[in-house]
């Protein structure tokens, strides 16, 4: 028997063949189980709620692959075995690149695992995140996690990266000066995923523009104008607007002018404010805020009227119906009241000609 253990085969003695496939088979068996048995586990315990902590600790899990464990196991068993240089040599290269790229799937779960924590906060406060925004973010994570893992890689087998770095970062400069404008709209997008000026859903005025916002990607952001049709603005060109989000209106405020005709008498003038404050009160959704003559106008007693339409679910249509009836009963009162509207009048004198 040691005979046969200390014959030698491709380098290295039985005894070490055997121990290396113990190793192999032991963490290639035991890593599977293990992590079988943990995301099982944890799925059972996630009915009743897991700490953030914890449900990361079981989403990396889940998201380790399976060449990352062989790779480990490989790792085990060359630990007992001589092999040759250029072996050696391919299966570090292997070992390093399957365990950067498993980092960089690390890193990528872990942010996209704060990115939904952030979205559920969110959501909670009554602030939605569209999925077009997440998804930006994560391009950005997984384009910037991908691409270090690749270079500390390369730096670990050996590769003097410098003039790697140098030259893309050289390169990097001509191909933003190439595509300045693509590019600008993609930083546009990270702006508009970071600062939320506006999301999907939201009721935007864009210059001459309004709709409601579809779909924020990469490059642009497409709207659903009054009109029906859909209008695409980039994002850099909707930085560089003047943008009304009409959608986070808590309440919308009504400023009107009532002309009053100047054969009114002064008592009926008298009572011009609290009438139409009264046609105000008197429809569903309203807060009065103020009636007063402003001022003497060409053809009409000006009286200038505020009040603002509060609903925070649909400011826009809700705002049209009762503006409607406000300018309706307004119309009722001063007409049961005797009280006339003015409109432009021009009088004309003549005067006979001297026979």
């Amino acid at each position: 028997m040691n005979e046969l253990l200390a014959r030698i085969y491709f380098g290295n003695p039985v005894a070490d063949w055997l121990l290396a496939a113990v190793a192999f088979a032991v963490v290639f068996t035991v890593l599977p189980v293990l992590r079988r048995y943990v995301v099982a586990r944890g799925a059972a315990l996630a009915t009743g709620g897991l700490a953030p902590w914890a449900e990361l600790t079981l989403l990396l899990i889940r998201q380790t692959s399976r060449f990352f464990l062989i790779a480990l196991a490989i790792y085990a068993a060359e630990r007992f075995l001589q092999l040759p240089p250029k072996i050696d040599r391919v299966s570090t290269t292997v070992l390093v690149l399957v365990v950067w790229l498993q980092a960089a799937l690390w890193g990528t779960t872990a942010v996209g695992f704060a990115l939904r924590q952030r979205q559920e906060r969110a959501v909670a406060s009554g602030e939605a995140r569209s999925e077009g925004s997440l998804n930006i973010l994560m391009f950005v994570a997984r384009l910037l996690l991908f691409s270090t893992a690749i270079l500390l890689a390369l730096d670990n087998l050996g590769v003097n990266i410098t003039a790697l770095v140098a030259g893309l970062g050289v390169g990097g400069i001509a191909v933003a000066l190439a595509v300045q404008t693509i590019l600008g709209d993609v930083l546009g997008s990270l702006s508009i995923t970071l600062d939320r000026p506006y999301e999907v859903g939201d009721w935007l005025r864009v210059d001459d523009i309004e709709g409601a916002v579809e779909f924020i990607s990469i490059r642009s952001t497409r709207i659903r104008s009054v009109s029906g049709e859909q209008i695409i603005i980039s994002n850099a060109d909707m930085l560089k607007s003047r943008v009304h989000n009409l959608g986070r209106m808590s309440e919308r405020r009504t400023l009107m002018t009532i002309g009053i005709a100047y054969e009114t008498s002064p008592d009926k003038l008298a009572t011009v404010s609290s009438l139409v404050e009264r046609a105000v009160h008197a429809v569903d959704g309203t807060r009065f805020e103020y009636c007063y003559l402003k001022t003497y106008g060409d053809s009409a007693l000006q009286f200038e009227l505020v009040y603002f339409v509060p609903d925070p679910n649909d400011v826009r249509l809700k705002y049209n119906r009762v503006n409607d009836l406000v300018l309706r009963g307004i119309h009722a009162t001063f007409a049961a009241q005797g009280i006339e509207f003015a409109y432009p009048t021009r009088t004309l004198i003549v005067r006979n000609a001297a026979p």
